[in-house]
């Protein structure tokens, strides 16, 4: 099959969240003989050099400058109606390229990559006829809502709620402009469907690469540790470090003083790296992610917004780790309290758990083992493209 595949970044490389999404499928469809047109806004933020993603994909760049403008985002909140976390991305760039190339080449399938990209479904649909896939890694007004509820300053408050109003009508309307939809989640799933959006929605989660975890080299974690990595430039894990650090940490700290607690992501802000927590170690970005985690003992995910799914969880998962995390950190993902993973929301469960599975090693390792078994067998790539092929055949099938 010949696909193209619109994103909003270059995958590349595959050390948060966002990239590990686009980059896992991205590879699932070449490994299983797709032949893939890489049409990737290469941003200020997520700067990447030409052809990174070979052999992966045929990769076409198109520089936008997606840098916040504050008269920007002034003039969009009073005279536009399309959300400005979208209008960044906006470029007549994006569409030459795009029209370029459909008028170029057949494609089989088109992939568009989240809310930031489906603006340009509407120059995909006037060049094409393929079906049009719309893989949804987030329901973004979910995100700015939640921030918004958690917000005490009053002026943050109601530019998160006018965002999220914003982005509720936007992900309405150009959702159903496509003809399906890969949600990542049951919960987003249902989401779509309470926006009206009456396309074919099929649940497609994140997937995980597992051979690289199982030629991981197993340690023993040094005793006493509990770790958090994540990007550090998105607003919700911010969130929920600063929350976890003030409400939770100073608490536990009086139960436990020889515990501590290990922070690594790309992106650190300048205000993390200065901190003077007690015994917090704030590594900034780590190259080699898995070995972060296999040394240390628990791993936190103390997350209050956010939406879709964690796939830092789901590496988790595969890592053999015994994980912590809010509801919200576990959303949508296939897990049980007590078994596979261990939730907790307020500070006193936080509290309670961690020093418990700190306490409990043996424990701790059931959960770990559990938690291997679920990435394997729900979550492991291979099986999740397979999804993906099912879903574009759907597809073709319903437009013959």
């Amino acid at each position: 099959m010949k696909v193209l595949q619109l994103t909003y970044r270059v995958p590349f490389p595959p050390t948060d969240g966002g990239s590990i999404g686009i980059y896992n499928i991205t590879k699932g469809l070449h490994d299983n003989g797709c032949e893939i047109d890489l049409v990737a806004i290469n941003t200020p933020k997520h700067s990447q050099p030409k052809d990174c993603m070979l052999p992966l994909a045929t990769q076409h760049d198109v520089f936008v400058n997606t840098n916040i403008s504050p008269f920007k985002l002034l003039k969009n909140i009073l005279f536009k109606t399309i959300p400005y976390n979208v209008e960044r991305f906006v470029s007549q760039d994006v569409e030459s390229k795009l029209i370029e190339l459909l008028c170029q080449k057949t494609y089989d399938f088109i992939q568009v990559e989240g809310a930031f990209v489906a603006y340009y479904i509407d120059v995909i649909k006037e060049h094409c006829s393929c079906p049009v896939l719309v893989r949804t890694h987030n329901i973004e007004y979910v995100i700015w809502e939640r921030l918004a509820l958690n917000e005490k300053n009053p002026a943050k408050k109601w530019f998160y709620k006018h965002l999220g109003k914003r982005l509720r009508a936007f992900e309405a309307a150009y959702y159903n402009k496509a003809d399906g939809i890969a949600a990542i989640t049951e919960e987003d799933k249902q989401r779509l469907i309470d926006l009206n959006v009456h396309v074919p929605i099929q649940i497609v989660p994140a997937g995980v690469a597992l051979d690289k975890y199982l030629v991981a080299e197993d340690r023993e974690p040094e005793p006493n540790s509990i770790f958090s990595i994540s990007a550090l430039d998105w607003l919700p894990n911010l969130e929920g470090l600063d929350w976890f650090l003030k409400s939770v940490w100073p608490e536990i700290l009086k139960r436990k003083p020889e515990l501590h607690f290990h922070i690594a992501g790309k992106s650190t802000p300048e205000w993390l790296m200065n901190s003077s927590f007690p015994n917090v170690h704030v590594h900034g970005f780590v190259d080699d992610a898995i070995v972060f985690k296999k040394t240390y003992e628990l791993m936190l995910v103390p997350l209050l917004s956010g939406g879709g799914m964690r796939v830092k969880i789901i590496e988790g998962l595969a890592t053999k780790k015994c994980i912590i995390s809010t509801t919200i950190g576990a959303e949508g993902i296939e897990c049980i309290h007590g078994k596979n993973i261990v939730i907790a929301d307020s500070p006193q469960e936080w509290i309670d758990a961690i020093c418990y599975y700190i306490d409990h090693s043996d424990e701790r390792k059931v959960i770990e083992q559990n938690a291997f078994l679920t990435a394997n067998t729900v979550y492991e790539n291979t099986a999740i493209t397979q999804k993906y092929i099912g879903l574009f055949e759907n597809l073709r099938d319903s437009k013959i």
